[in-house]
């Protein structure tokens, strides 16, 4: 079948030497998977084809100025970047989602540019976007627009990957296996050479995980050395080898993200038991007495972050994170220490709008319901790092917010940085010093006044103090 193109959109290509954002998370993501067929629909200069093949990606790119003459043959994932911001005719629009959807057998990928780029777009308003002084068009969609534009059109339902990335599924089975991938991550085996081996990464995995894996769970190598063992003997040794009180931490914290899984899926669109991943199925089996009583528990704890004084209690319970009088800050390596409804209610947000590529510190509102990711890019070299961005999802609309300080001259900044982390964390101690260093120099003494950059910089001077590092001294006198 020969593609068209309403018209000429060359303009728009951009040469790429780099991954694109949208194919950089989808290999975080693991949906450009060894095995994969791919096809770049609309590739433009095909920098992404480029850089895919390099990664040993099996991959074709179609271009309607470009590639014209590439096969267009159906492939496991589409990619559909920032495509549909360029195509001014809104019917020319869906077709070319639909036929991109029509092509993916397991995943389509969409991705556009968003709202908050409009400063960076100058042009004067034509159909339901703007053409520019290129003579270019550009349609920004809203993150939830997005979201919503490729489930109404493709009849799915959707999962924002990240702000303006859309994966859409073709069977329930590929979305809640990407679900459960973000959630519980991959289990990581120790290396097995022999039996020996093999039956020490059995008790590592059973110890974290809080029961012993299935056969269809371990690496082949693994398997192969512990063929010989029939399944009542790999239970048995469990029980007998492996430490009983880790195994019971790790069926606690199984137990917990199976209820967050089934609670988020509840919220994404629940499928049935046989379309769950095999772990998930597992985890099921052995923790609860059946699926009908895992998603029950699951969706109490979904009624829950429904209720502000649940939450509330729940943040201040919680063993970390920064409470103020309006929200929850947690660090990123923290988030998984949290109460569940907290993992639950930033996991909602992510799901409905996509978590951003670069932040540090997530905000959890306890009245109302709204998570904003705020990107401090230097938290761990900077003793007060400055904000960069910030991005909100209210979770009652669906809206999002982005607000970019690059060109603030005053920017905010942070304090007492240990809070933000688990106690635990390698860093929690330095900071801990340095906060403590600084409170009793007085550099607290007026909360008002050190929360942006120059008010910070006039109580350093009013002390006499400056920073070195996570170190404060004594200001250097002329």
């Amino acid at each position: 079948m020969q593609e068209s193109w309403n018209s000429d959109r060359r303009r728009t290509a951009v040469g790429r030497a780099t991954l694109s954002v949208p194919a950089r998370q989808a290999l975080a993501d693991q949906q450009l998977a060894p095995g994969r067929t791919i096809l770049d629909y609309g590739c433009g200069r095909g920098g992404d084809v480029r850089s895919l093949e390099r990664l040993g990606c099996r991959i074709t790119g179609w271009d309607p100025y470009y590639s014209p003459d590439s096969p267009t043959a159906p492939a496991d994932v589409v990619l559909l970047t920032y495509v549909l911001n360029v195509i001014e005719d809104p019917e020319g629009r869906r077709q070319t989602l639909l036929r991109a959807w029509e092509l993916s057998t397991t995943v389509l990928i969409v991705s556009t540019r968003l709202t908050w780029e409009k400063s960076k777009v100058r042009g004067e308003e034509f159909g339901d976007g703007l053409l520019t002084s290129r003579r270019t068009f550009q349609h920004l969609f809203g993150s939830s627009e997005i979201r919503n534009y490729v489930e109404e059109t493709t009849g799915t339902r959707c999962v924002s990957a990240a702000p303006g990335i859309v994966y859409a599924f073709k069977n329930d089975s590929a979305r809640l296996s990407y679900l459960a991938h973000r959630i519980v991550p991959d289990a990581e085996w120790l290396t097995s050479e022999d039996t020996t081996t093999a039956i020490a990464s059995l008790m590592d995995y059973s110890e974290r995980r809080g029961r012993p894996p299935h056969v269809e769970e371990m690496p082949r190598p693994m398997a192969e050395l512990l063929a010989h063992l029939k399944p009542g003997e790999l239970k048995r040794l469990t029980r007998d080898s492996a430490d009983a009180d880790k195994v019971g931490e790790g069926r606690k914290r199984t137990t917990l993200n199976t209820l967050l899984f089934l609670a988020v899926e509840l919220f994404n669109g629940r499928g049935p038991f046989n379309g769950l991943p095999l772990s998930v199925q597992l985890d099921v089996r052995a923790f609860f007495s059946s699926y009908k009583e895992a998603c029950q528990r699951a969706d109490r704890l979904l009624l829950k972050l429904r209720d502000d004084g649940y939450v509330r209690s729940a943040m201040h319970a919680s063993a970390i994170g920064k409470l103020t009088q309006t929200a929850l800050y947690v660090h990123r390596r923290a988030v998984d220490h949290m109460p569940t409804v907290l993992r639950l209610y930033e996991h909602c947000a992510s799901i409905a709008a996509g978590r951003p590529q670069q932040w540090a510190v997530t905000k959890l509102k306890h009245q109302g319901r709204a998570v904003s990711w705020l990107d401090y890019p230097e938290f761990d070299t900077d003793p007060h790092p400055r904000i960069a961005s910030s991005y909100l999802v209210d979770l009652k609309t669906l809206e999002t917010s982005h607000i970019s300080y690059s060109d603030s001259a005053n920017r905010p900044l942070l304090h007492r940085k240990h809070e933000f982390l688990a106690p635990d964390d390698p860093d929690a101690q330095k900071y801990r010093r340095l906060t403590d260093t600084e409170a009793k120099a007085g550099l607290y003494e007026h909360p008002h006044l050190i929360g942006t950059e120059s008010g910070w910089e006039a109580e350093l001077i009013r002390c006499g103090r400056e920073l070195r590092g996570h170190r404060l001294v004594h200001r250097a006198t002329d």
